[in-house]
């Protein structure tokens, strides 16, 4: 966090009268200075400024020289030269932009100080989070609205006052900071009884002294007990899940995967060869592709028929709940914990496959560790200390550019090329419109048992508009519409009214709506094809005439003769 500085041109009186010392004699001064009480008159001499002042005693005109600062210097050092000089003028581009003088000084430095407070105040009102300061005699001098809920303590009460006459002193990390000078950062804390926070820490710093400490708190008692809730339904859907698969004699790894298109079947074979290997695969694609399908896919072809399949989306465990999630823990390891210890994923995972998925979005800090446990197969739980060895197979998804992210630093390397042995796309619902049509009456039929809502069928027009829709959300979008005119279809009908997006719009921006709709001759259609190739391959290679041919397998001429008959600058 950082606060806008405050410069000596925030608190400089900016009115006022510049005259020249050889073009004004002591009377012409006196004379305007007597005009008006009120006016602020400077004198330059040569390359100096003085302040022109009427004596009360003797009415003579006397002259005082001034203190010089930049407009970008600082309060402080308005302070200093104040000491010095009665009056400090202000330059700004060699030229004189105000002056500041004691009693302007101190009336701007106290309407300054009242708009800081009140600034502190508002914010400190606004934050959900409980932050408290207290000064080096452990006194409070900031409690907010939050630390107020969070403790049921009012300000009132504990303002001014030892924190300690309130808390256990062994229990304040903000007595340890200020003793210490050691600073904390999305820590868990037990500040009272069954209560769990989330805590930040840090020193107050003043001229090189501790002047007092911060905190602030966030209450995740609530996320610590649904956490727990979570992984017990987790865990009896996962035993669920294994006595299904008893009963169930044979079973196509890719049964679940709706579609056909050649590129979809491309794809189920390269998941196939990867998955005759224990090698570590990384499934990449849009959002909503189904790349979880495609993962226990790969589970199913290389895996016993008990092997467990343990799914971590990294993107939705908490931070400060990441490590104990993901290695367990052993009992007492932090308060609010299970008394019995839990279970990590990993260990979940041992003798199966371990799903990372949304490996993107794992934090930094745990991409260290999870590329330890990838080369070791050896973890220690949150609290422990013994070591603990796994096997297990990993497969990891991410709809992001993961190599877009190291450069960012936001992605290890090294986690990368371990994760990324063999890599699999999965294609959008965009390039295989063909599975549109099979994935559309699946829906419709799966949603309208579901609704009890019986179909006449789909008609052509809708199904048009859904084959010329981009699909940005893939099959999950597509699952979603299908509900949307399920739940607004009238009498078994479904209306192209009902659709989430603008049908003719869609035909309009799509550039594979001339595959379906499209009154063109053949030569138009296929010149309109091959100007979109070209503009791609230009596009790959930024621009490279010579490497889009090649990449095309033609000549440079030929692409120069192409780009003229088509338009193409």
């Amino acid at each position: 966090m950082s606060i806008k500085p405050t410069t000596v041109s925030d608190i400089m009186n900016d009115q006022f009268k510049l005259v020249r010392e050889e073009n004004n004699t002591e009377n012409q001064l006196r004379t305007l200075l007597g005009s008006d009480s009120s006016l602020n008159v400077f004198v330059t001499k040569g390359e100096s400024f003085y302040r022109a002042k009427t004596e009360t005693e003797t009415n003579k005109v006397r002259c005082i020289r001034c203190g010089e600062l930049s407009n970008r210097d600082t309060i402080q050092d308005s302070f200093y030269l104040l000491q010095k000089y009665e009056t400090v003028i202000i330059k700004q581009n060699r030229k004189m932009a105000g002056f500041i003088d004691s009693e302007s000084f101190c009336k701007k430095l106290v309407t300054q100080y009242n708009h800081l407070h009140a600034y502190t105040s508002a914010i400190l009102t606004t934050i959900d989070e409980s932050c408290t300061v207290i000064d080096a005699t452990k006194r409070v001098l900031v409690w907010s609205k939050g630390a107020e809920k969070l403790f049921s303590v009012k300000s009132d009460d504990i303002i001014g006052k030892p924190i300690t006459d309130f808390f256990n002193p062994e229990r304040l990390e903000i007595l340890k900071t200020l003793q210490n000078e050691t600073s904390v950062y999305h820590n868990q804390h037990t500040a009272r009884e069954n209560q769990v926070v989330l805590i930040n820490s840090n020193p107050v710093q003043h001229d090189n002294q501790i002047i007092g400490a911060v905190v602030s708190e966030t209450d995740i008692t609530s996320q610590i007990k649904l956490n727990k809730e979570l992984y017990n339904t987790s865990e009896r859907l996962f035993h669920l899940e294994k006595e299904v698969k008893r009963f169930m004699e044979t079973e196509n790894p890719f049964g679940s995967i709706r579609g056909n298109s050649s590129v979809l079947e491309k794809t189920k074979k390269k998941i196939t060869k990867a998955a005759s290997t224990d090698t570590n695969i990384l499934i990449q694609g849009d959002s909503g592709v189904g790349k979880e399908l495609f993962a226990k896919a790969v589970h199913h072809i290389r895996e016993g028929k008990n092997a467990p399949f343990v799914a971590i989306n990294c993107s939705a465990i908490p931070y400060a709940l990441f490590e104990s999630e993901i290695f367990g823990y052993e009992k007492g390891a932090f308060s609010g914990a299970d008394q019995k210890g839990k279970k990590g994923k990993v260990e979940l995972a041992k003798s199966g496959t371990l799903f990372l998925d949304e490996i993107g979005e794992m934090p930094l800090d745990m991409q260290v560790k999870i590329l330890r446990l990838l080369q070791e197969k050896k973890f220690y739980p949150v609290g422990g200390t013994k070591e603990i060895e796994v096997d297990f197979r990993v497969v990891a998804a991410t709809n992001r550019d993961l190599k877009e992210l190291i450069q960012e630093g936001k992605f290890r390397e090294d986690l990368y090329y371990r994760l990324n042995v063999v890599s699999v796309k999965i294609p959008p619902l965009r390039e295989r419109p063909e599975d549109i049509i099979e994935l559309t009456h699946y829906f419709l039929h799966e949603i309208s048992i579901k609704y009890n809502r019986p179909l006449h069928g789909i008609s052509q027009v809708v199904m048009q508009a859904l084959l010329n829709h981009q699909w940005p959300g893939n099959i999950r979008e597509l699952k979603n519409v299908i509900e949307r005119l399920v739940v607004f279809s009238e009498n078994g009908e479904i209306k192209l009214e009902d659709l989430p997006f603008d049908a003719e719009q869609t035909q309009q921006t799509d550039p594979n709506f001339t595959l379906y709709n499209d009154r063109r001759s053949l030569n138009a259609r296929l010149q309109e094809v091959e100007r979109e190739i070209i503009l791609k391959e230009l596009k790959k290679v930024d621009g490279n005439k010579l490497s889009c041919a090649k990449n095309l397998q033609i000549t440079r001429a030929t692409l120069y003769n192409r780009l003229n008959k088509l338009g193409i600058k």
